[in-house]
């Protein structure tokens, strides 16, 4: 994954040149809403929504609309799992791959793709005596993907969608199942929907 990154780096790199090339940058925030699946029948759970903010910035070749953006995002992730509420707290860092088909500078709609490392920067562990399981552990960095869209209004606006697909685990639940009355261990995946807004200077 890295070679690939920092190939893409060099493709676009070779192809600007300081008149073509656009950078720029902003800050961004919004709402996601994570899903927060548990294979664990007995355990009941509910997602919650939540927010991120952080800086973010934007290279863009104008000619073919091929380009790429990078963002620091804290990002703070709420659910319920039985009687306990669960906070997770992480530095996300999204690199997407962008195409956009734009009206000059009045509008544009973009698709964008691309790679998040996330680092937990809150609480790991949670549960215990007072709570309907035993432990809940979120992992210290996950790894996900991203696929979205948005639109550009005005140059400086962007307004977009995104699904952030977790690959692997990003926590373990050791929990009591009522039906056996054995302690069982069950992966925790946490996928969320976000719809962000940027404005870039």
């Amino acid at each position: 994954m890295k070679k690939i990154i920092i190939s893409l780096v060099a493709i676009v790199a070779m192809y600007a040149t300081p008149s073509m090339a656009q950078l720029n940058f902003g800050v961004k925030g919004g709402l996601n809403v994570s899903n927060m699946s548990i294979d664990h029948s007995t355990l009941d759970k509910s997602n919650r929504a939540g927010f991120f903010i952080g800086p973010t910035a934007k290279f863009k070749l104008p000619l073919i609309g091929l380009g790429f953006d990078a963002a620091a995002l804290y990002d703070q992730r709420d659910a319920k799992v039985g009687s306990e509420n669960i906070t997770q707290k992480s530095i996300n860092v999204p690199i997407n791959l962008r195409y956009t088909l734009g009206l000059g500078d009045l509008a544009g709609v973009y698709f964008a793709a691309g790679p998040q490392f996330g680092f937990n920067v809150g609480n790991k562990l949670f549960g215990g005596s007072d709570s309907t399981f035993d432990n809940l552990s979120l992992k210290k960095s996950n790894f996900s993907v991203n696929l979205g869209a948005g639109v550009r209004l005005i140059k400086h606006i962007e307004i977009g969608v995104l699904y952030n697909i977790a690959c692997g685990k990003t926590g373990e639940l050791n929990a009591l199942d009522a039906a056996t009355n054995l302690l069982k261990s069950s992966d925790i995946k946490t996928n969320a929907w976000q719809i962000s807004a940027a404005y870039y200077f």
